[in-house]
């Protein structure tokens, strides 16, 4: 898969912006971007029920393409004129396109406070829509606004515009909204959300799911003798999914979840709480005792014991051997760096993260050195983010990922299914599909499954110390 993916990069050089954003005017403009033909590349084939190997979706249209995108290939949704469904009537399934093209739609905050997070996902949605769709594939994009609402109205307009598969929206809120409008007319939505509570009924939930976080993470401990787990978490929805996550996961690898403490989400409380996780009271009067009963003994061998207790806070270990901390920013550098001062010892401990830690700047705090968390393939990732700015100019949120592999993996599909390209038999192939995030693939239930490799934090960034697997078989699910 990278050496597909190396190959594709290199035969292209970067898009001006301003050339990228005249894809949205429908070639409008006199002037055509100059994008690079691409090398040809053999085509992407589906993986055969036998072969373990996901099916890479990041492999181009045979032939190589033109030079500029077909104009009918990205098309803004609410088009002047458009068929729109009465309010009220019930959506049926879209009939096949009289010209033998394939109509998906993107749902996306494209007005509203979420825009910039919408505009990052249909960029990347264009970069896939070079880089992988042949020219029957045709995008059409609508403006949720960031509402339910305005979620069921963009959806209404493209199932009467033939949208034969729903790619977004971004929020839970909003998938719930449509879903019902979907499931009426036989088509499947690939939502960004993260919340698995959405999933199911012709929702499929490309996110990076808690669970999968956890899942990782947990394998990655137990691999390295690591077996009884501690969790200190934020007292949210997020800290509670990943608790339960973790109730789950560390039984099925043969490991005991040792404690559970959740803080108040500001922090205020963390101080006390830690305090009660490291039985630091208990400990301390454990020292205490200790000390006084050397202290009444004067031969040679008490003494050098005192000694060497009036240089510890407490006595005793904590019934944990690895402990999860599922949170970001200030917060977690507080909680971090209250365990040694309640002499829970890094260096006997193992620190635990989720995706939130991968951020920039986590090794400046030096109890977090040799913490781990699971992130996806750092090399696919960092080629999708440095392509991303060479094209617009400016980083791209995490989440715009999403965007190119939802757009990739219907590209794939569009060409690789001859016939109902967009069936649930279709997204939930069990070998899965490789993008830029790594290996995935969708469950009958609609939650995904991915493949994370895991990281552990430096002084100066994070290196990868397990890579992600490239098969589900590799996984071990």
């Amino acid at each position: 898969m990278r050496s597909v993916l190396t190959n594709l990069l290199s035969s292209m050089r970067p898009v001006p912006a301003a050339a990228v954003v005249g894809l949205l005017l429908l070639g409008a403009c006199a002037s055509k971007p100059d994008l690079a033909p691409k090398a040809p590349v053999q085509q992407a084939q589906a993986a055969k029920p036998t072969s373990t190997a996901p099916t890479s979706t990041l492999q181009a249209a045979p032939g190589g393409r033109p030079s500029v995108l077909a104009p009918n290939q990205l098309i803004p949704g609410f088009a002047a004129g458009a068929q729109q469904l009465p309010l009220g009537a019930r959506a049926t399934r879209p009939s096949p396109d009289a010209q033998g093209l394939v109509r998906v739609g993107m749902l996306l905050p494209l007005s509203g406070q979420s825009a910039p997070v919408g505009r990052a996902l249909l960029n990347a949605a264009q970069m896939a829509l070079f880089d992988i769709a042949d020219e029957r594939f045709v995008l059409q994009a609508y403006d949720t606004k960031g509402t339910p609402e305005g979620a069921v109205e963009a959806t209404t307009a493209a199932l009467a515009q033939g949208a034969q598969l729903l790619l977004g929206p971004v929020f839970s809120a909003e998938a719930r909204a449509v879903a019902p409008q979907a499931a009426a007319a036989g088509v499947n939505v690939i939502a960004f959300s993260t919340d698995p509570a959405i999933a199911g009924d012709h929702v499929f939930v490309l996110g990076f799911l808690v669970q999968e976080q956890v899942r990782q993470i947990v394998a990655y401990a137990t691999s390295k003798d690591l077996k009884r787990f501690a969790v200190l978490a934020p007292d949210s929805a997020y800290g509670q999914s990943v608790v339960e996550a973790l109730k789950q996961m560390v039984p099925a690898r043969g490991a005991t979840l040792s404690q559970v403490a959740f803080y108040q989400a500001d922090g205020k409380d963390l101080n006390d709480v830690v305090r009660r996780l490291a039985s630091f009271d208990s400990r301390k009067q454990a020292l205490e005792l200790q000390k006084n009963e050397l202290a009444g003994k004067d031969d040679e061998i008490s003494q050098l014991a005192l000694k060497r207790l009036e240089r510890l806070e407490t006595v005793g270990e904590v019934d944990f051997d690895t402990i999860l901390l599922p949170d970001q920013g200030t917060r977690l550098t507080q909680a971090a760096t209250l365990l040694p001062f309640f002499d829970i010892d890094p260096g006997r401990v193992q620190l635990l993260g989720t995706l939130l830690w991968n951020t920039q700047g986590l090794g400046r705090e030096p109890v977090m050195v040799g913490g781990v968390f699971p992130a996806p393939p750092p090399d696919t990732t960092r080629q999708f983010f440095s392509r991303y700015r060479d094209f617009y100019g400016q980083a791209a949120p995490a989440i715009a990922t999403h965007g190119y592999d939802a757009v990739a993996l219907a590209a794939v599909l569009s060409r690789t299914v001859e016939t109902n390209s967009f069936t649930a038999e279709a997204i939930t192939a069990s070998t899965g599909f490789a993008g830029v995030d790594g290996i995935f693939r969708f469950l009958p239930n609609g939650l995904s499954q991915r493949g994370f490799a895991v990281m552990q934090v430096t002084r100066d960034g994070s290196t990868m110390v397990q890579p992600a697997p490239t098969t589900f078989e590799a996984a071990q699910f």
